[in-house]
């Protein structure tokens, strides 16, 4: 049981990496078009570049385990008997996929 909180955790904590990446990235992105738009204006100011630089994100637990959830849920479809069989391609006699 201990090895399987382990994995868990870890999971969690690589969602939570990749939530905040894509939150990052979302604002930087948004910096710099208001920085582009304040010197297409002919504002004359500058932003400091360290407004926005600082990211303190908080994702909330029970949503990282929704998610965690669902990949716990998809993975187990894929070991499935049935999920083996659809990764081979195969079909049936009409060539619908089984």
């Amino acid at each position: 049981m201990g090895k399987n909180k382990d994995n868990d955790e870890l999971l969690r904590a690589q969602i939570n990496d990749i939530i905040e990446a894509d939150i990052q990235l979302g604002i930087n992105e948004y910096l710099e078009s208001k920085d582009n738009e304040q010197q297409a204006k002919g504002f004359g100011g500058e932003i400091p570049k360290e407004e926005g630089s600082e990211l303190n994100v908080k994702v909330s637990r029970s949503e990282i385990d929704k998610i965690l959830k669902e990949y716990k849920r998809i993975k187990k479809a894929e070991k499935s008997n049935l999920g083996q069989v659809q990764k081979l391609g195969i079909v049936d006699k009409n060539g619908n996929p089984l």
